[in-house]
């Protein structure tokens, strides 16, 4: 059981892709803050229209990793030339699939929040900021195809950059056109959609030009013709198809949570969006380690040493909890200090403390679980992740549905959900490792 990389080499891969993470999630503490101080409607509303919107964007993403996994293997094995094919299909996979979800989402959105959501003016709110942040799907998409290829290709620091760029950017636009500075008018929740989809062009337009001037190009085959050949999409789908259905019904199922809670009223919405919004940053530490993990599996078994694969992921587990577990702790002894960045209405404020506490200790769990999970989609092996993520999401759900749903809970009782989804998602998938059937997949 011996490992091939140094904590010092896996930190170096992972700390651009944290840092990227943590900067992305900037964005949402962005939208959220500014909200926070418009109103307790549109602070409710933009979590389920985020969520809404993330459940869409998620599939992209999913093509994205699946398409990472593959860009990982021929790293590893060296055939650096086939990598600029698979990328350049998937960025034209991903744009059509922009326009079908641009258009299936400008028609279903307004009659699906009509059934769904119970408050009128949280609906009204919701579609509000969902017609203008679809527009995002055109630029998000593809800059999902530059990350996994800087992840697949562990040139990590390029993220790091595009992030800062995307958050500071974000947060002059919410600047201007939430509160209407500069001459625009006051667009609150409408703002903080549109300047979210022009962060996220800022970022696509900024991933070509550094591409472009700063990788070797030839290298890497992004600068030869590529036609487009139904095999090769063929070939990524095999791995990609499960990653994407498994990122909608994760992100689904978490959908489905928040209108659980909207079912208990605005106040519980608000906290809980808040509350979410916190723990991103935590969750994207666990992200960072997780792709970092991911990338690196998929490297060892293309470069023939799968014997380092299984003592990789403990050792990214331990190095996980090294860095989640102190600012949990500071957030779960200072809750007061971290939700009043996001908002200043003193019921909230007070209400989202028990439930930020609760929510702290989940990653007890969470970091084992995303790690592991992680390692799955490593090895090439999105089936079984799939099926097993669909095993644990029936728990989340069945667990959602008794306690919030019947139980009608406390919303601080209400986040242990995310205790399950973890401990679940842990057991499942380390049984999986553990029994070795992973070995000799091929993508």
């Amino acid at each position: 059981m011996q490992t091939v990389y140094t904590n010092k080499e896996i930190w170096k891969i992972a700390y651009p892709c944290l840092v990227s993470l943590v900067m992305e999630q900037l964005i949402g503490m962005t939208d959220t803050a500014f909200l926070g101080r418009v109103g307790e409607v549109e602070l409710g509303a933009s979590a389920i229209a985020a969520v809404y919107y993330m459940v869409i964007f998620m599939m992209g993403f999913g093509f994205s990793a699946g398409a990472q996994i593959i860009m990982a293997r021929r790293n590893g094995e060296q055939n650096y030339k086939e990598i600029g094919s698979i990328f350049y299909h998937g960025v034209y996979f991903l744009l059509g699939f922009a326009v079908v979800m641009f258009a299936l989402s400008k028609w279903i959105s307004p009659l699906l929040l009509e059934r769904i959501i119970d408050d009128p003016d949280i609906c009204a709110a919701a579609e509000s900021y969902i017609d203008w942040r679809i527009f995002g799907f055109f630029f998000s998409f593809v800059a999902a195809m530059f990350r996994a290829f800087y992840i697949g290709t562990t040139q990590t620091k390029t993220l790091t950059l595009n992030s800062i760029v995307m958050v500071l950017s974000n947060v002059v636009f919410n600047y201007i056109l939430v509160f209407g500075k500069l001459g625009f008018p006051a667009l609150g929740i409408a703002g903080a959609a549109i300047g979210s989809s022009l962060c996220e062009l800022v970022s696509l337009v900024f991933f070509i030009v550094y591409t472009w001037r700063r990788i070797d190009c030839e290298k890497y085959g992004l600068n030869r013709r590529i036609r487009f050949r139904a095999r090769t999409l063929r070939n990524i789908f095999k791995v990609s198809l499960w990653t994407m259905i498994q990122s909608f019904l994760t992100l689904s199922t978490w959908f489905l949570f928040f209108l659980f809670v909207e079912h208990l009223g605005k106040e519980p919405l608000a906290i809980s969006n808040v509350v979410r919004s916190v723990s991103g940053f935590l969750y994207m530490i666990v992200a960072a380690f997780g792709a970092t993990c991911g990338s690196l599996v998929s490297n060892l078994i293309g470069a023939g040493k799968v014997e380092a694969v299984r003592p990789t992921i403990l050792q990214h587990v331990r190095l996980c909890y090294a860095f989640v577990l102190v600012p949990a702790l500071l957030i779960a002894l200072f809750p007061q200090a971290v939700i009043s960045i996001y908002t200043d209405i003193p019921d909230i404020r007070e209400g989202a403390v028990a439930s930020l506490r609760v929510l702290c200790t989940a990653y007890l769990v969470y970091v084992p679980g995303i790690i592991y999970f992680q390692s799955i989609s490593g090895t090439g092996n999105t089936r079984m992740g799939f099926l097993l993520e669909v095993v644990v999401q029936a728990i989340y759900v069945v667990y959602c549905i008794v306690l919030i749903h019947h139980f009608r809970a406390d919303v601080a009782l209400c986040w242990t959900t995310e205790h399950i989804y973890g401990l679940s998602l842990f057991l499942f998938c380390w049984i999986y490792m553990r029994s070795g059937r992973w070995k000799g997949v091929t993508v």
